[in-house]
């Protein structure tokens, strides 16, 4: 078996359940099942006998400056609880405010003040899980002249100070390199190689704004040749580490995925052979 795993999604649902393809994990985002019964606790529960499983939040705002919805965090306890996962991540990122909830990540500046913020937010969800969880990079279209960190560093404290580890999402680090000017090489370089717990691959898409080329972080395309060149150089770093093909939007046939689960294989199993592939093992 591999290292790579995919988004479940439900029209993959019996596919996987008959074929039974070889995947190291399914990811499920960790909203979707908060509910006690019906059909998709049903085949969640079926799947998670076949795979081992990772709960991806999108909904606890790590980053905002309220105090984590207390609701929300009990209700994902109960989740991890229940389904005992391999890994469980966040983002850093926030998304609500005054009780509402935003359809979207929002991006934190990088200063000392929200470096606090985060990290209680992270030691208050670690307590309440009673486990590690991983925080992802997000991906930027701006950046914000207060912070007093950049993005690597932020995210290499946050590990240290409350011994979280990080989902590092490749494509996010390209992406934000083309809009923002982040040095992707030298983002891998900061992070301590023993903090990255899984890498996610996905697709963008370019924009025209302004006349000037802008990549969004869709999800909802084939991953790029300059994501998979990068994830060679994160594999280089921190070794083989657990990887997940994300697609949320324009979903695929299942072969699809699979096929694109498979090239990472490939990557990771080259390195693995390549005299000095890996520095370091996850």
């Amino acid at each position: 078996m591999g290292i790579t795993g995919i988004g479940l999604k439900a029209r993959h649902t019996a596919e996987l359940l008959a074929g039974r393809p070889s995947l190291r994990f399914l990811e499920v985002h960790a909203e979707n099942y908060m509910g006690a019964g019906g059909p998709a606790h049903r085949w969640l529960t079926a799947l998670r006998d076949i795979y081992p499983l990772s709960i991806h939040g999108v909904g606890l705002s790590l980053g905002g400056a309220e105090p984590l919805d207390a609701g929300h965090l009990a209700d994902l306890a109960a989740l991890v609880e229940r389904y005992q996962p391999e890994l469980v991540s966040e983002h850093l990122a926030w998304c609500r405010i005054d009780g509402t909830y935003l359809n979207d990540l929002l991006p934190i500046p990088y200063t000392n003040a929200s470096l606090g913020v985060v990290a209680e937010h992270i030691d208050q969800t670690q307590t309440a899980l009673r486990r590690r969880i991983l925080v992802e990079n997000p991906s930027s279209y701006l950046s914000f002249p207060e912070s007093d960190w950049d993005e690597a560093a932020f995210l290499a404290e946050l590990a240290r100070r409350t011994g979280c580890g990080i989902l590092l999402d490749v494509n996010n680090i390209h992406v934000s390199a083309h809009n923002v000017g982040l040095d992707a090489g030298a983002y891998l370089a900061a992070l301590p190689a023993n903090v990255v717990g899984e890498i996610h691959v996905a697709g963008h898409e370019p924009v025209d704004h302004d006349g000037r080329t802008v990549l969004l972080d869709t999800h909802g395309a084939p991953v790029t040749a300059a994501v998979w060149d990068l994830y060679r150089q994160a594999l280089t770093r921190f070794g083989p580490v657990p990887t997940l093909v994300e697609r949320d939007a324009n979903v695929p046939p299942l072969a699809d995925l699979l096929a694109e689960a498979a090239t990472a294989d490939g990557i990771a199993e080259a390195l693995s052979t390549r005299e000095g592939g890996h520095a370091h093992a996850a």
